[in-house]
């Protein structure tokens, strides 16, 4: 589980707007728009849940979850050491996508 808080922090620690997030994780300004306006628990689909988080993780983020030793305990991210800069996600452009569902 990740929550609003922790993805902003993630972003400010990677120095990355949310657009930048979004190419990152395969997903929509808006879908990470709404993530961040969440209170509390980011509340999503599955897929776009572990996209984020892993996208995160490739990142150099570790998401410190509630129970998981940390100095002072509680949530929080960290950004661990040596991790290459990572490539966004690619998505299928607009046209090919059209192409891809009247094809079916």
């Amino acid at each position: 589980m990740i929550t609003a808080n922790q993805l902003r922090a993630a972003r400010a620690l990677l120095s990355i707007d949310q657009r930048q997030t979004a190419e990152l994780a395969g997903l929509s300004v808006p879908t990470i728009q709404r993530m961040e306006a969440s209170d509390g628990v980011i509340r999503a689909n599955v897929d776009s849940l572990m996209k984020l988080a892993s996208a995160l993780e490739n990142a150099g983020i570790e998401l410190i979850n509630p129970g998981v030793p940390s100095m002072a305990g509680g949530r929080g991210v960290r950004l661990r050491e040596h991790v290459a800069k990572p490539e966004p996600v690619r998505q299928p452009k607009a046209s090919s996508a059209r192409a891809l569902e009247r094809a079916r």
